[in-house]
């Protein structure tokens, strides 16, 4: 199996770890990652204006490259995905928006939604198959209770992103069970991190994030596992006292293979 990968640009600094734990996992489980050359900035925030093109020009060029070589665009932050998905489902959806996109790429052929989009997670789940990873684990982690947290951008809007019920997702769940573990399910694993408002209202950023590992780990909870650079850094700058890592790298784990990213 072969997709175009979006890595985007926190996963190549700050969040090196979420990025080379997904690469080296993938390949254990037989997938190809085929980083798309020259990509940019996905912006981080997907704005809502229907007038505002050039910060999404950089998504559907990577949009367009993928579907050009007939593969599907994966990516594994949850702000790129979201921006990403979003932008796909406005030139799908929303005709003269494509129209204003295209004019202004200029290119000889038109984009309009046609690639697949896929979070590493729905990778996993929809095309891997949990029960097929689960065949692959060599090391399940057994014993271990781990708290899955979404976030805001990874499930809303709900209609667009379409990977789970944004009010009551099993998918990182059901990924937790795959890997050998337990997961706890807990009030404030949908709720804002607090992330966007952090220089804005420190203050008021600490509270969410304490709210969230309170929760969780009132629930028993002994770790939290996320895929947003922003809600992990927060979470960890606010004082968690449980550990909070990429889910990547507990895939590594139970794959056996995370020594070797770490060599």
């Amino acid at each position: 199996m072969k997709f175009s990968y979006f890595p985007g640009c926190t996963l190549k600094n700050k969040a090196k770890d979420l990025d080379m734990y997904a690469r080296k996992s993938a390949e254990a489980l037989g997938v190809c990652l085929e980083e798309i050359e020259n990509w940019q900035c996905c912006g981080g925030v997907f704005t809502t204006s229907r007038d505002e093109v050039a910060t999404k020009l950089s998504s559907v060029r990577a949009l367009k490259d993928a579907g050009s070589k007939g593969q599907g665009l994966v990516s594994v932050c949850s702000a790129c995905h979201n921006v990403i998905k979003q932008t796909n489902h406005a030139m799908q959806t929303d005709k003269e928006f494509a129209d204003k996109v295209n004019r202004y790429m200029a290119e000889d052929t038109d984009y309009n939604g046609e690639t697949a989009v896929y979070h590493y997670l729905e990778m996993l789940r929809d095309v891997v198959g949990y029960d097929a990873l689960k065949e692959k684990v060599t090391n399940p982690l057994k014993g271990k209770k781990i708290a899955a947290y979404y976030g805001c951008l990874l499930l809303r809007p709900g209609t667009v992103m379409g990977m789970d019920d944004p009010e009551n997702p099993t998918i990182m769940e059901d990924f937790i069970k795959a890997i050998g573990a337990t997961p706890v399910v807990y009030a404030n694993r949908n709720e804002c991190c607090g992330g966007y408002i952090a220089m804005e209202s420190p203050e008021l950023a600490k509270k969410r994030s304490n709210a969230i590992v309170d929760n969780a780990k009132a629930q028993g909870a002994d770790m939290i596992i996320t895929a947003c650079p922003l809600c992990k850094y927060n979470l960890i700058k606010n004082g968690a006292d449980i550990p909070v890592v990429y889910f990547t790298e507990l895939l590594a784990e139970a794959l056996g293979i995370k020594e070797e990213v770490n060599e």
